[in-house]
């Protein structure tokens, strides 16, 4: 059974940082790609950030140059590091990894972050 438990998430001034983390059972990020979506209230699920089975990343335009996404596959972990937040970055942030053989898609439980201005 897959399980994805996010943490990290929380209360912070604009500008600040937060590093956000996903742990994974039942599956090994090394293989597949793994992305950070975020809801905000009343807006549709937004992709943030993606890895890829290699090292190769990719952003929304909105987090590029502020948020980076990396995976430790040792703890078998993904970390999304936030810098220089802005109050539209407040969401629901949530783990998602994709099976590469059944394409399957695994989602953890979101981690609550909000940026205060």
């Amino acid at each position: 059974q897959v399980q994805l438990v996010e943490s990290g998430g929380g209360l912070v001034d604009a500008g600040g940082s937060l590093r956000l983390s996903c742990a994974a059972s039942g599956i090994t990020f090394r293989f597949n790609r793994i992305a950070w979506y975020r809801q905000a209230p009343g807006k549709q699920r937004e992709l943030v950030a993606t890895i890829d089975s290699g090292t190769t990343t990719n952003y929304v335009g909105s987090v590029r140059g502020r948020f980076t996404i990396s995976r430790d596959t040792a703890k078998n972990m993904v970390y999304l590091q936030m810098n220089s937040l802005k109050p539209e970055d407040t969401a629901v942030y949530y783990c998602n990894v994709r099976d590469r053989v059944t394409g399957r898609d695994f989602w953890g439980q979101g981690t609550q972050v909000t940026v205060s201005s």
